[in-house]
């Protein structure tokens, strides 16, 4: 049983991703009923896409320097403040794609940083507690799966009874809470745990090889915490970059493919289903979808944390990409309803195991002195690639209509499942060591 403070993590993470899964629902709803453009809003997605990266590789940066229960609190009033920001704006002025450009700035001043120290603080909230990591994982991949389900339901409700902007009061309200419930938690796991060789190398006393070392590359010491922050930024990007991707095949591996799922998904639920139901004059129907998704990757996400043991971790992650590929077949034809929504149901429920077990790489084989710069430098580039494929879910409805966008994406999809299925790093799951800087 979990308890103290990994329910008050629990708390404050289901709090900040309710109003962002309502928020999810209604900011592309409100982008194309305020532009009347579907490229227009795609091309927003990408044009905020840039600084968001540039905000999530600072956030890295500060993550590793600062205390990160102090950058979730922080980020989390700031992303309140953008939200509640946009119907104020659509009150006095009116919303335009100019003020749309400077809100989701804002917006992203707060995000990335927040999800970066939320994910940098679970392993040592796990810590603290005594609480098994992997099923930690898949308890949280669960309660995200059941906010999932309760946030769209409701923002579609909200479209229903109210205008559609003034939704986004209820996501500057969850924001808060999160910030509130945050700073119940000790705030010595925020603070930032270095190894002894990396200690040594910030006080300048070592330098380090590739191998070794937990911030910078090349032999070069680490840079110390009165360094210029485009300096440390751009150590952190390295450090990063170098974590997710350099010394691990494993890791490598499993980022890539979460990288492929999530520029598929973030045209289909980004643009292509709002425009679809925008269309058919059904705008809360895209809520009742996500939902649906939702409520699928909750019994996938409990199946898994209960019955993780009974498959090895290799055909837990087969099953997983064979039946999230049946089901994006099925979605990208666009159905009925009623059949839509089974679809996506059944995706979001083999999608369950296939999330427990990449967030579980992500957070097991990066060390805690290296985890803010990989955790900012992975959310920044997630927050890159799902604006992306939002952006050509955009031109795609333009080129080939929406009915050609559905066949282009599932096309992707289905290869993006077979590389990972021949992928050699993915063969082998079961008894994988953590990977530790003297790999």
């Amino acid at each position: 049983m979990f308890k103290g403070a990994v329910l008050r993590y629990l708390l404050s993470d289901a709090l900040s991703l309710i109003g962002n899964s309502i928020a999810g629902v209604v900011l592309p709803l409100v982008l194309l009923a305020r532009t009347g453009d579907v490229l227009a809003a795609g091309s927003l997605a990408l044009i905020c896409a840039v600084p968001q990266f540039v905000c999530g590789v600072v956030g890295g940066a500060v993550l590793d320097r600062v205390n990160r229960r102090t950058v979730s609190v922080v980020a989390d009033l700031i992303s309140a403040a953008s939200c509640a920001l946009l119907p104020v704006v659509d009150e006095v002025w009116g919303l335009s794609f100019g003020w749309f450009v400077v809100l989701g700035l804002l917006g992203a001043v707060g995000d990335v940083p927040g999800m970066s120290a939320r994910d940098a603080l679970l392993p040592s909230v796990c810590e603290r507690e005594g609480a098994d990591l992997q099923r930690f994982v898949g308890a949280s991949q669960s309660l995200g799966a059941l906010v999932n389900i309760v946030g769209p339901a409701v923002a579609a409700l909200l479209i229903g009874f109210m205008d559609d902007v003034d939704a986004l009061w209820i996501t500057a309200a969850f924001s808060c809470g999160a910030a509130l419930v945050t700073l119940t938690l000790p705030r010595s796991v925020g603070e930032v745990s270095l190894s002894n060789d990396a200690t040594a190398a910030c006080n300048g006393d070592m330098t380090r090889d590739a191998a070794s070392v937990p911030a910078g590359v090349d032999g070069a010491p680490a840079a110390p915490k009165k360094a210029g922050m485009l300096a440390a930024a751009k150590s952190v990007l390295v450090d990063g970059l170098s974590a997710l991707f350099a010394t691990d095949s494993l890791l490598r591996a499993s980022t890539l493919l979460s990288f492929g799922i999530t520029m598929v998904m973030g045209s289909l639920q980004g643009i292509v289903l709002p425009a679809y139901f925008t269309q058919l004059g059904q705008p809360e129907a895209v809520g009742y979808v996500v939902s649906a998704m939702g409520a699928g990757l909750l019994v996938g996400s409990t199946a898994y944390t209960a019955l993780a043991h009974v498959m090895s971790r290799r055909r837990w992650l087969v099953v997983s990409l064979l039946g999230m590929a049946a089901s994006v077949c099925v979605l990208g034809q666009f159905p009925a309803l009623p059949v839509l929504l089974a679809a996506a149901a059944v995706l979001g429920l083999f999608a369950g195991p296939a999330s427990a077990l990449l967030g579980f790489f992500a957070f097991d084989r990066v060390p805690d002195d290296r985890r803010g710069s990989a955790m900012g430098t992975l959310n920044a580039l997630y927050l890159v690639v799902a604006p992306a494929g939002a952006f050509v879910g955009s031109v795609l409805i333009s080129t080939a209509q929406i009915d050609g966008a559905g066949l282009v994406l599932t096309g992707a999809w289905v290869v993006v499942t077979a590389l990972a299925l021949i992928a050699r790093p993915l063969r082998h799951l079961d008894g994988e060591v953590k990977a530790s800087l003297a790999d």
